[in-house]
């Protein structure tokens, strides 16, 4: 009372912080599965068999299982205090107008024209330029690390086309505002059916001519003559040795860079940086890979869409007060990633973009070509103190987690209508090669100086150090899983029992631990969004990966270690042919271009591997007439292959029954065949 309004409003937050509800049962009910996974360890040490045989499979499941263990424990540490933040919009407007609002830069990273056509990158180009938001305050930058005139060539159909499509947007305040999805979602029963019909023709037009200059490889001479920058390439000019090219397509700063309505354009600017064969070159400075796709399935049979991320994990980590910097979908201050320290930041309250440089849009341009040089921070702190970190395939995290060390807070927010939406992969080859990808590039983090138990001790609580390892200990995972699904059919096979019988009370562990996890992880993606369905898809993908890609990049970060190789950017292929997409609609596993995959030959190894283990379990059980003691000692290694074998069933199907494309080659199947023991 007596309080001025405006002290009242000055009080008043930006967003609301909630914590997830009913975190108390769940400590209790994590508390139990604790105790079983503490049983089991006791189980196993207290029955060390005598026999060489026996002993070493018991050693291996015991590995197995005290890996599983702690990593269960590291995985708590997302889920033991989950906070959601609610931002208070109204509250926004009403403290910062629009002449307030700070300036934005944003960049969209594209590595290769090929395996990643141009059309998706500039419905991703298009979308950011429509922000709600200052135009005058927006920067929208294209990276391209392929230096190619074809992404070139996009962009600068883009800069005319949204001339066009940005007062589409504005009048109608559409969603999505890119243009490829909301094309496909509108059935124009709308009041403003024919401007979509204008709009849909304008966009198909620029698409036609942006794929028949990717499909002939070259943009035509009179194309060229359209845009200066079309100078910079020449036939020199190759995709690994080239010079840094950048070209302000649209000046922000110009008052004739305006729209179809008047109203001023975004900057954009296209900008490669410097290739030399000679020169280190790191990558894109961070994996810019989303986590929420726009082309999935109801049942997500790849399981790209990581919901329990996006919704709790994530979430998990913001109650740590941070929240992991996973490549896109980030806004930065700059000083939170120009190397300074939050207690020595000092806020700039001018909001107002600097329009004082009078410099010609070519003196720009030339001025910022040394900026993009390859050997611009040489015997500097960029890539060491300032700006992403180098050295390591996926420097977001690595980033990331160097912005907590120095004292900055972050938020995850995920709103309900998604904000950045990318392509998911649509066939197994290519899901295993992004997930190698990754997970190659998270587990080098553990394994370098920012290992988070090592970077940020004493900067950063333990729970946070942990969340952190949730992801970077996929790798090492694979260990486990592949000792577990190999050694449990093998010694079925040979008739040695390795784990309690069924009227046992160590049974019970065993069997807790089992039931009480998964049926967690089922409640935890219903409550997500997901379905039975998709939930079994997440686990038949869960296995599959922990045999095949984390396998590999755990087996190649060990030889990086010693040396013997050296880090890579794999590019996932996003060209997608018609069959392809029509058994990707239709939720089939496409197993891709496998005939050398050896990835594909360790899954249906494993898959045949788990069929003739319980096969043959259940025939020495009934054509040696055991009796129920000697058959119940080998009913959970029956029980743990036939699991295995109704995950693989697709795999059976792909590799016997069917013909299409997408199957696995019968070269593959020989070679497993010929693997199995």
């Amino acid at each position: 009372m007596g309080e001025k309004s405006g002290e009242t409003e000055e009080r008043v937050g930006l967003f609301e912080r909630k914590e997830g509800r009913k975190r108390g049962i769940y400590k209790v009910f994590a508390s139990t599965i604790f105790a079983g996974i503490c049983l089991i360890w006791v189980y196993r040490l207290r029955n060390i068999p005598n026999d060489d045989a026996r002993y070493w499979y018991w050693l291996l499941l015991f590995m197995s299982e005290l890996g599983f263990g702690l990593y269960w424990i590291i995985t708590q540490s997302v889920r033991w205090r989950i906070v959601y933040h609610t931002p208070f919009r109204h509250t926004l407007l009403n403290r910062y107008n629009q002449e307030n609002l700070g300036g934005v830069d944003i960049f969209v990273c594209t590595p290769d024209p090929i395996l990643e056509p141009p059309m998706i990158v500039i419905n991703t180009v298009l979308s950011a330029m429509a922000y709600n938001y200052p135009s005058n305050k927006l920067t929208v930058y294209l990276s391209d690390d392929g230096g190619s005139e074809l992404t070139f060539y996009a962009l600068f159909k883009a800069s005319i086309f949204s001339k066009h499509w940005l007062p589409f947007c504005r009048r109608f305040n559409i969603q999505p505002r890119s243009p490829q999805p909301f094309f496909a979602t509108q059935n124009y029963s709308t009041n403003y059916a024919q401007q979509c019909f204008s709009i849909k023709k304008l966009y198909e037009s620029m698409k036609r001519d942006i794929e028949w200059v990717v499909a002939n490889g070259k943009v035509p001479d009179d194309e060229r003559e359209q845009h200066n920058g079309f100078s910079e390439w020449n036939h020199k000019t190759t995709k690994q040795d080239h010079q840094s090219i950048v070209q302000i397509m649209i000046d922000g700063r110009d008052t004739n860079a305006v729209d179809e309505d008047g109203y001023g354009l975004p900057t954009l600017v296209y900008m490669a940086r410097e290739k030399r064969p000679n020169y280190p070159h790191h990558f894109k400075a961070g994996a810019i890979n989303a986590l929420s796709y726009n082309n999935l399935t109801k049942n997500d049979h790849y399981a790209n869409s990581c919901l329990a991320t996006d919704k709790l994990e994530l979430a998990g980590i913001c109650g740590h007060g941070a929240a992991l910097y996973c490549g896109t979908g980030c806004f930065h201050r700059r000083e939170s990633i120009s190397g300074t320290s939050f207690k020595d930041y000092i806020p700039n309250k001018d909001t107002n973009p600097k329009r004082e440089d009078k410099r010609t849009l070519n003196e720009l341009n030339e001025a910022s070509k040394a900026l993009a040089t390859c050997t611009f921070e040489k015997d500097t702190q960029w890539g060491k103190e300032m700006g992403l970190v180098y050295g390591i395939p996926v420097e977001d995290i690595a980033t990331g987690l160097v912005i907590s060390c120095r004292g900055w807070k972050s938020i995850y927010y995920n709103p309900e209508r998604k904000a950045f939406l990318r392509v998911a992969p649509t066939t197994l080859d290519v899901a295993l090669v992004q997930q190698k990808r990754w997970s190659e590039g998270m587990f080098q983090v553990f394994f370098s100086k920012y290992c988070p138990f090592i970077y940020g001790h004493r900067k950063i609580n333990l729970g946070l150090q942990m969340g952190y390892c949730v992801y970077l200990l996929w790798a090492p995972m694979s260990l486990p899983t592949l000792s577990y699904v190999i050694v449990s059919p093998i010694s079925l096979l040979r008739g040695i029992p390795l784990f309690p019988q069924l009227t046992s009370l160590w049974f019970l562990p065993f069997a807790y631990a089992f039931l009480a996890t998964n049926a967690y992880s089922l409640g935890e993606a219903l409550s997500c969004g997901s379905t039975i369905k998709g939930w079994w898809n997440l686990q038949r993908m869960r296995l599959i990966r922990r045999t095949t890609s984390y396998f590999f990049s755990f087996i190649d970060n060990i030889t990086k270690q010693f040396g013997l190789s050296q880090a890579n950017f794999v590019i996932t292929d996003k060209v997608v042919s018609e069959d392809v997409q029509k058994r990707y609609e239709q939720e089939v596993i496409d197993f891709g271009n496998s005939s050398n995959s050896i990835m594909l030959t360790i899954l249906a190894t494993v898959a045949l591997l788990n069929l003739f283990g319980l096969v043959g379990g259940i025939m020495r059980i009934v054509v040696m007439d055991l009796g129920f003691s000697s058959s119940s000692q080998l009913m959970i290694q029956i029980i743990v292959s036939a699991l295995v074998v109704m995950v693989y069933l697709p795999v059976y199907e792909a590799l016997f029954i069917r013909t299409d494309k997408g199957c696995i080659s019968s070269s593959i199947m020989f070679k497993s065949i010929e693997a199995r023991p």
